[in-house]
Order: structure tokens, then C-alpha cells, then sequence
């Protein structure tokens, strides 16, 4: 190894590879090949190009910086450790263990440096253009002549199975619509899947997609290793303000190993310590030493760090005199970025008469949601092409697009994977509270950014309307069934299903106050009765409570969420009619509700009280540990018909008399 200019960069791109071998080696689990065909893309990048402090990975005006096929963490894991995040060697080497900081895949908030979780391939594209979305949102509302204090960009690496995958086409086809500048996807095409080569089952013209999709494509051609010519893109990528850009990088997957490189071997499975030696040797690297890193390369990369501190201060010079210029701007870019929520933000919220009834509680959400954002200007969003369905336009607000990036309404169109997904990229890059809507039968369509969202803890509110089999003419393919219930099943999603106008405005302050997890809200299509406010005041924030009781004490428990509370309040007056006195327990969060204490829970629901019936238009699986061995469930385990709401939900079921019945038989 000599530290001759040129030279010194190969040493530092061959030990950025062998890093990521020894890390997969010592792991005997992980995928070399990518880390070892991108190596020279992540150096120029992260060395030359990228503006970012690894002292301060939350610097706000940094680039940001997504490894979509999050399989390659490797390299991320390497170029971090190298650039001097803290991630020391010892976290190299405990790569993929038990509790270490360097997981299989990367962790938002796990790894300093990691700006979102990524794996399932696909989703890291459309992270990406949140983010970009965010930075473009934050520079329109904020930036002023001579102050251009929100100004970074979006770098995104990504391979063929993330553009095998649909969800980074949608987002795709949204970043090239919005003309979103900031955001530079480069690709790995490396042409090898799991099953082999990507000719067995990706043969388009990726260039002419992304051309179609009105993305700037540049081509690098070689192998991948030119540095200058990855440079030089990257610096053209730049200076193109309207559209997104594609580098087509044509790089060889596990390259420099003799005997695995361009070979599917090399993706998802350790080289052996014979080839890793081998590599090595190739690479002009020490052989018989692991986790090797030369003084050199060491000072080399501390440049990134010296570097990154100065672009950092010379942005928080220029914060101060944009401060003294727009001081009330600067307040509230700060706000933003603290996710600060003014004293005021709910003193729009309207309260409900039961003269206001009935109402939907998709509309109701409409409103509250338009109260809160006259409020609150963080907060940013729309819907999946449902916005006069799901009540999601802001009213009077512009739409964010590319002639206006200050608008707070954004059309997704029907992509509702990569909404949920852009949605994460948005509140990941900082500074706006995003929230999304569609129909809750196409909940299917986002459960995998929902899934990963929540796993990142991220507060984002997913509004899903038209909540069961009341949808009606639309039948079966539009009717949930199963999805109150699988959402449910994702540990940490808080669901809400509230049964009126004003418990919808109190499950809309839950989630605004909610900082450490997404919040569902599941609202009804038809109109529903309004509870007086008084009824419900703070029962989604238990979860659970006891709506309305009986003098003395029960003999059942009638258990409901949504509209269904509605059927179990007639039902119960008309128990009452029969001398059968009974407890109305709305329930409209399973997850909240177990979040109280075990006294608590015992007061609603007494388990002296064995007599329960739970009520909802859904799924009866998972009702069981409410209702116990000796109660029952009315719920729906068959998909719905073509008819008018009322006739569907009389037809399976959900009437007075029917819960009546097996209220009595219960008791029998």
C-alpha cells in the first residue's frame, strides 16, 4: 500500500470491501456482493460530494443520505466507521449479533448516522423522495432572498430488486411529477438477484422508465470503479434543478473476489475465509489480517470529518444572520424542527351537539383535521386519490406541486405504498407532521411501510375511512373484513376506532399528541348518532370505558368499537326492557386500553362479570381475550355482499334483536 494520491484512493474504496467481507465473514450471515460493487460509489460520495458531519449526524441542512437495498449495510456500517460516526471497530465486528449497533439491516435511531430503516426492498426509494419532498417544503416556507437556509439533497442508493419492487415505481413516478431536483437515486445494476441473473426475470429498459417517469438519466459506464467519472455525474446530477436523477452505475457484484464476483453466490452469503483471503490478495490487501484499516486510509477519511464540521458551522453562520433578518421565521423553522406543538393547537377543534347528528365520522375527521391545521403548520398531507372521500384536503390550503412546494396538500394519486412510505421519509428528514388517507380495505396496500414505520417509532397518522361492510354497494373487494384485525396484530400501531363525531376529535388530539408511534384512526362511511361530549370525554385516552351502565350490577357486558357502540346501546335498552340489566363498554383502542393499569381494566370489564359480548362489523379473531371462554362474539368471518350498508350488516347479522338474542342465550 503506498499513499501516493491515486493510489490512496484504491486502498481506501479496497478497504471499505474488505470491511464489509470480514464484518459477513466473522457474522458467517450477511451479502458482500454489493457493498463490494458499490464500494467506490459510497467513497466519491461520502468523501467528496455528500455534505454531511459525522460529529452531528442530526445537523439539520445535511444531505441525506438512504441505502434502499438495506442488505448492503456492510457498506453503510463501513463508510460510517471510517468517516468517523461513532461506530467503532468493535461494532464491525459484532456485525449482525445480539444487541450490537450494526444489525443485518439498518435501524432508524440504532445506528448513529442511519437515517431510516431499510430491507424490504423499495421502500428506501420512497423514503427518499419524502425526504426530498420535506427539504423542498421546508425551503419554500422558509428560505428568503439572500437566506438560502434549507438546502441540501436526497442521495438514495438502490439495486434491481428495489426496482423490481412496485412500490418504488410509484414513488418514482411522483418524485419525476413534482420535478423534485434535490433527490439523486444511484443505481446499482449489478444484474444479479438471489435466484441468479436478473435476466431470468428483468429484462426492461430501466433508462427509458426513469426517462418516462421525467427523471434525468445519466449512464456511467465501466465497471463501476471510475472514480471520476462518478464524480463527474453526481456534480451533473446537481445541476439539474427540475428533475430527479438516475446514475445508471454498471457495477460487478462481489467485485475484485476471483472466483464469486458477478456469480449470485456472492449476494446473500459469506465469500469463506479461503475467498475472502483470496479477494484480498486480488485487491492488493493484507491477506491475514481481518478488520484491517491503514493509518493512512485512517487520516484520509478524517478529512470527511474536519470537513463536515466546517460546512456545519459555516451554515450556522449563516442561520445567525438569517435569525437577525427573519427572526420570526426563525422561531418557527426551529419549532418545526423541535416538533414543537403550540399551547393552541387544538382551540379550533370543534365539539358536537347531538343536535349535530348524525354524522359520519370520516366527516367529522374532515373537520377536526381542518381545525387543528389552522393551528398547526407542521402538518402536511393528503390522500391516496380519496381525498373527497376520506375528508382529507386542508380547505383553502394550496396543493403542494412543483410550481408551489409551499402547499400543504399533497396529491398522492392511488399509490398507497408509497404514500405510507413517503409519509416516513417526510417525518424522518425532520420538520413536518405528515399524515395519510384511502379507503381501509386497501390498508393491505401499506401494511409494509405502516410495519416499518412503526418500527421506527414514527408519529405518523394514518387515516383509513369507509371501516366495514356499511361501505355497501361497493361489496366485497371494498368492504374491510380482516384489517381492523391485522392492523391490531402490528406491535405498537395504536388503532382507533371511535363511535362518534366527538370521540373522532378526541382520537385526532391522541394522535397529534402522540410522539412515539403511528396512530390509525378508523372512521365510519355512514352517519352515526352523536354522543354528548361529556360521555366521551376522555374514553379514547383509556381505550376503553364504560359508556353506559345499569342500576346495580350487570349480569352482561356488551363490548363494541365504531358505529357498532351504537347497535350495543339500543341493544341494552332493550335488555333492560327484559329485566336483563347490562354494562356498555366502548372500546375504541385495543392498544391503548391494555396500556392501563390491571385495576384499571378490572373496573371496566370485572372478570367476576363472565357474561360478554363483543360487537363489531369485523374479524372476531382476537376478541377473545375480552369476551373469555364463556362469552361471545358478533363479528363478520366471511367476506361481504353487493347491497346497500343497513342491508349487508342486518343480513350478517348486526341488528337489535340479533344481539339480543345472544345476549339471552349467554345467560341461558
Amino acid at each position: 500500500m503506498t499513499d501516493q494520491p491515486g493510489a490512496l484512493d484504491t486502498t481506501c474504496v479496497n478497504t471499505i470491501r474488505t470491511l464489509a467481507m470480514d464484518a459477513v465473514q466473522a457474522a458467517n450471515s450477511g451479502h458482500p456482493g454489493a457493498p463490494m460493487g458499490l464500494a467506490a460509489a459510497g467513497y466519491v460520495l461520502w468523501t467528496r460530494e455528500m455534505n454531511h458531519n459525522p460529529a452531528n449526524p442530526d445537523w439539520p441542512d445535511r444531505d441525506r443520505f438512504v441505502l434502499s437495498g438495506g442488505h448492503a449495510s456492510a457498506l453503510l456500517y463501513s463508510l460510517l466507521h471510517l468517516c468517523g460516526y461513532d461506530l467503532s471497530m468493535e461494532d464491525l465486528k459484532q456485525f449482525r449479533q445480539w444487541g450490537s449497533r450494526t444489525p443485518g439491516h439498518p435501524e432508524y435511531a440504532h445506528t448513529p448516522g442511519v437515517e431510516t430503516t431499510t430491507g424490504p426492498l423499495g421502500q428506501g426509494v420512497a423514503n427518499a423522495v419524502g425526504m426530498a419532498m420535506a427539504e423542498r417544503h421546508l425551503a419554500a416556507r422558509f428560505n428568503q432572498p439572500g437566506h438560502e437556509i434549507v438546502d441540501h439533497y436526497t442521495y438514495v442508493m438502490c439495486g434491481d430488486g428495489d426496482l423490481m419492487e412496485g412500490v418504488a415505481a410509484e414513488a418514482a413516478s411522483l418524485a419525476g411529477h413534482l420535478g423534485l431536483g434535490r433527490l439523486i437515486c444511484i443505481y446499482d445494476d449489478n444484474r444479479i438477484s438471489i435466484e441468479g441473473s436478473t435476466e431470468i426475470a428483468f429484462t426492461e429498459d430501466v433508462a427509458k422508465r426513469f426517462e418516462a417517469y421525467q427523471w434525468q438519466v445519466i449512464v456511467v459506464e465501466g465497471d463501476g470503479n471510475d472514480l471520476a467519472a462518478i464524480q463527474q455525474a453526481l456534480v451533473a446530477a446537481r445541476q439539474e434543478t427540475q428533475r430527479p436523477t438516475l446514475i445508471k452505475l454498471r457495477t460487478h457484484i462481489a467485485f475484485g473476489s476471483p472466483n464469486k464476483q458477478d456469480t449470485a453466490d456472492a449476494h446473500g452469503a459469506p465469500l469463506g475465509q479461503e475467498e475472502v483471503c483470496l479477494t484480498k490478495e486480488c485487491l492488493g490487501c493484507p491477506s491475514d489480517a481481518t478488520f484491517c484499516v491503514a493509518d493512512a486510509v485512517r487520516e484520509h477519511f478524517g478529512r470527511v470529518g474536519s470537513k463536515g464540521a466546517a460546512a456545519e458551522a459555516e451554515w450556522q453562520a449563516r442561520f445567525d444572520a438569517y435569525k437577525g433578518a427573519h427572526p420570526e421565521l426563525a422561531n418557527q423553522l426551529v419549532d418545526a424542527l423541535s416538533g414543537f406543538l403550540p399551547a393552541d393547537w387544538a382551540d379550533d377543534v370543534p365539539t358536537y351537539q347531538e343536535s349535530d347528528g348524525p354524522l359520519a365520522t370520516r366527516a367529522a375527521s374532515g373537520q377536526v383535521l381542518n381545525g387543528i391545521a389552522a393551528r398547526l403548520p407542521t402538518l402536511i398531507g393528503g390522500s391516496a386519490d380519496l381525498a373527497p372521500s376520506n375528508k382529507t384536503f386542508l380547505n383553502g390550503l394550496p396543493e403542494f406541486q412543483r410550481d408551489n412546494y409551499a402547499g400543504r396538500n399533497i396529491r398522492f394519486g392511488v399509490r398507497e405504498h408509497a404514500m405510507a412510505a413517503i409519509m416516513s421519509g417526510m417525518f424522518l428528514h425532520n420538520g413536518v407532521r405528515p399524515y395519510g388517507g384511502t379507503f381501509l380495505v386497501f390498508a393491505d396496500y401499506m401494511r409494509p411501510a405502516i410495519r416499518v414505520a412503526t418500527l421506527m417509532h414514527l408519529p405518523l397518522i394514518y387515516v383509513f375511512t369507509h371501516d366495514s361492510v356499511a361501505v355497501g354497494e361497493d361489496g366485497p373487494t371494498h368492504q374491510p373484513v380482516e384489517h381492523l384485525l391485522s392492523l391490531r396484530a402490528i406491535p405498537g400501531l395504536t388503532v382507533i376506532r371511535p363511535a362518534d363525531a366527538n370521540e373522532t376529535a378526541e382520537a385526532w388530539r391522541q394522535a397529534i399528541q402522540t410522539t412515539n408511534r403511528p396512530v390509525a384512526l378508523i372512521l365510519s362511511r355512514q352517519k352515526l348518532p352523536i354522543l354528548a361530549a361529556e360521555r366521551v370525554a376522555d374514553g379514547v385516552a383509556r381505550g376503553g370505558y364504560v359508556l353506559s351502565d345499569c342500576e346495580g350490577s350487570p349480569k352482561l357486558i356488551l363490548i363494541a368499537s365504531g358505529a357498532e357502540v351504537h347497535l350495543a346501546l339500543a341493544a341494552q335498552a332493550e335488555l333492560a326492557a327484559k329485566d336483563i340489566p347490562a354494562r356498555v363498554v366502548n372500546m375504541p383502542s385495543w392498544d391503548i386500553f391494555q396500556e392501563r393499569s390491571e385495576s384499571y381494566r378490572h373496573t371496566v370489564l370485572p372478570p367476576e362479570i363472565r357474561a360478554r359480548l363483543a360487537i363489531e362489523a369485523g374479524s372476531s379473531l382476537g376478541w377473545e381475550r375480552y369476551v373469555g371462554d364463556a362469552g361471545a362474539v358478533i363479528g363478520i368471518d366471511r367476506f361481504g355482499a353487493s347491497a346497500p350498508g343497513g342491508t349487508v350488516l342486518e343480513n350478517l347479522g348486526f341488528t337489535v334483536a340479533n344481539v339480543v338474542a345472544k345476549a339471552e342465550e349467554l345467560l341461558a
